[in-house]
């Protein structure tokens, strides 16, 4: 079965209902179950370890990334959608990043169907939707924000105790588990979900 956009929705917004995170409008497991803190700022000499890899500011976002075990998901998808060379531009860029496990969450089928070449154009748009121009650390987001993303549509900010967490056009709403992962060219902060512009 080919994956439309309206399918692609439908099947995004299913996960979010049945899985733990995301949550979808109302209320999902994720919100019975706080959310922990980001993890610590980065260290400005020493950089943050991600994915079993440390990830350190004189690396660009990209090759920050191809290092974590927990990305190689998002990389291959970067990669299929020929942004390589955007988020290794000059930027600067704010970049969610969802983990494997965060992909994982989506039905059966979801990822390896975005990664066909067929489906570029959606690929483009959904990783383009957790893209934000400027570099924004967790300092610099504040609650009820709206943020621009590069694919157009908007993205909500909450802030509350310490936790940051994002809800996309839909409702989703994902969570940042690490924050401000400085690159050369960026920021990047590690979210658990991943999120879906309106199609």
């Amino acid at each position: 079965m080919l994956l439309t956009p309206a399918l692609l929705r439908r099947g995004l917004l299913a996960a979010s209902l049945m899985l733990t995170a995301p949550v979808v409008f109302a209320q999902s497991t994720a919100t019975k179950t706080a959310a922990k803190p980001a993890a610590p700022a980065a260290d400005a000499k020493g950089g943050v370890l991600v994915g079993g890899a440390m990830m350190i500011p004189s690396r660009d976002i990209v090759d920050n990334a191809v290092l974590s075990r927990d990305h190689t998901t998002l990389v291959a998808a970067v990669k299929q959608a020929g942004l390589v060379e955007t988020l290794k531009g000059k930027g600067p860029f704010t970049v969610f990043a969802p983990t494997n496990d965060a992909f994982a969450k989506l039905p059966a089928g979801t990822v390896d169907e975005l990664l066909l070449p067929e489906r570029k154009n959606n690929l483009v748009s959904i990783l383009t939707y957790h893209v934000v121009p400027g570099a924004l650390r967790a300092a610099d987001l504040t609650n009820g924000q709206k943020l621009t993303t590069v694919q157009g549509q908007t993205l909500t900010v909450t802030k509350a105790g310490g936790r940051v967490t994002l809800k996309d056009t839909e409702g989703t709403t994902v969570n940042v588990t690490t924050a401000d992962v400085i690159s050369s060219n960026g920021v990047t902060h590690v979210v658990d979900g991943v999120l879906t512009p309106g199609m």
